[in-house]
């Protein structure tokens, strides 16, 4: 892009009449007194001058089908001295320039893929040209025209691995996961301030990668004010979006079309949601016209703002029950009580955020989905989900298959159901496919 500025994204901000945002009359918020750190030029740019990473023989097939990663075992040695996270090329064992990557040296994973071009350097223009590009595809899929929330940056996918950008409204949430993203925080949010004009950047640098990547946890504004509310409004329904201790960066952006296609099934039902976190099915079951809704969450303060998000919505609160409960307990009273639902949702935290837990993980898939299908009413629908990124497809399928067979019901998929289109998933790197869901109808 040659005139980035002609076509300078703006993705947050107050709303003219015809319903597209606008910047124009806002001042600007004052940035934080501390001034970012000065990072020394990387040497990109020229393969020949930069530290190396050299792969053992053979290595070099996952970067020829540029898949990102580089991992440990496949180093023979680097040449150089590369910091944690500072540009480094990546080489074949014959000496044949492959990418440019950010490195790690006490991760498995041991260096991330920033470019495949020689002769790119990895600079602030660099950077700037991955956020300019992300922002307009975002705009070009409409993400904002039913929703003011969507994701920015979906790390590897958007060629940014390790870094994801969620938006709330006039708030971005900036989650780094990765050395090379960590090494440059500082020009990543200042061009994010420069592009969006958010009122508050806020880094929730707090999940578990952090600590696979050696990375201590950060919480806290990285531009701006963080306002004492902020909200989320998407198809119509408003939720509450807790930015500093909620889950992930604060809601599940990545479920906006499974949830809308509750609303579509839920008419007419009795609807058990479980690990409801927010609310979010919940709400969209009750405005699609279900007869009852029940939602279980471990959690006491994500059930309090759900209750908040009904109210500010004007649904039902009769045809609405919040209980706070283990799921895998809950599921099992409910069964000893002869309870049956209509509509059953299981959208789990992450059970296996690698494959080295997928067995454990696989279990207690089976556990809640074999309770959840001797839950159901004859005719009764299933809306199933994983997240986790140790569980592929046709696994999870797999799994939901042994937990109808020994609850003695046949079940038909009737929906296959993924991440929503700001989630994009890169086709040479499937792990960004994490989320995974089959909606089933049981025989009657």
């Amino acid at each position: 892009m040659t005139q980035e500025k002609s076509h300078k994204p703006r993705t947050t901000g107050k709303r003219t009449a015809s319903g597209k945002p606008d910047f124009r009359k806002r001042t600007r918020t004052q940035q934080p007194a501390s001034v970012p750190r000065t990072l020394s030029q990387p040497r990109s740019g020229d393969a020949h001058g930069a530290p190396t990473i050299v792969l053992a023989a053979g290595r070099e097939k996952s970067l020829q089908r540029r898949h990102p990663w580089v991992f440990s075992g496949a180093i023979a040695h680097v040449d150089g001295q590369p910091g944690n996270g500072e540009t480094v090329a990546v080489r074949s064992a014959e000496g044949a320039f492959l990418a440019w990557a950010a490195y790690n040296p006490g991760s498995q994973i041991s260096a991330r893929v920033w470019s495949w071009r020689e002769d790119e350097l990895i600079d602030t223009a660099f950077f700037r040209r991955k956020l300019v590009n992300a922002l307009a595809a975002r705009d070009m899929l409409g993400m904002l025209k039913e929703s003011s929330g969507m994701r920015v940056i979906h790390a590897e996918s958007d060629g940014l691995p390790g870094l994801i950008v969620d938006l709330y409204g006039e708030v971005l949430v900036m989650q780094i996961g990765s050395a090379g993203a960590e090494y440059w925080r500082d020009t990543i949010a200042d061009i994010l301030q420069e592009l969006c004009e958010p009122i508050c950047i806020y880094e929730r640098s707090d999940s578990d990668s952090r600590g696979l990547e050696g990375l201590p946890e950060r919480n806290g504004v990285l531009r701006g004010v963080l306002p004492e509310a902020v909200e989320v409004v998407e198809h119509g329904l408003r939720f509450k979006v807790d930015v500093a201790d909620g889950q992930k960066t604060g809601f599940y952006l990545d479920q906006r079309d499974n949830r809308h296609l509750t609303e579509r099934l839920a008419r007419g039902k009795s609807v058990l949601n479980c690990f409801c976190y927010t609310g979010g099915f919940s709400l969209y079951a009750l405005r699609g016209g279900a007869k009852s809704v029940l939602s279980i969450d471990a959690s006491a303060e994500a059930l309090a703002i759900a209750e908040t998000n009904l109210a500010s919505n004007g649904l039902d609160a009769s045809a609405a029950e919040w209980q706070c409960d283990d799921v895998f307990q809950a599921l099992r009273k409910l069964r000893d009580q002869g309870r049956k639902f209509d509509f059953i949702i299981l959208d789990p935290p992450k059970f296996a955020p690698t494959a080295a837990f997928a067995e454990k993980a696989a279990r207690g898939y089976k556990d809640i989905n074999l309770l959840g299908f001797k839950l159901l009413n004859p005719g009764g629908l299933l809306a199933t989900y994983s997240c986790s990124g140790g569980i592929n497809e046709e696994l999870f399928q797999k799994i939901i298959a042994g937990a109808a067979l020994d609850a003695g019901v046949d079940a038909q998929i009737v929906h296959h159901l993924h991440e929503s289109a700001d989630h994009p998933v890169l086709l040479s790197f499937p792990e960004g496919a994490y989320l995974k869901g089959l909606v089933l109808r049981v025989a009657s």
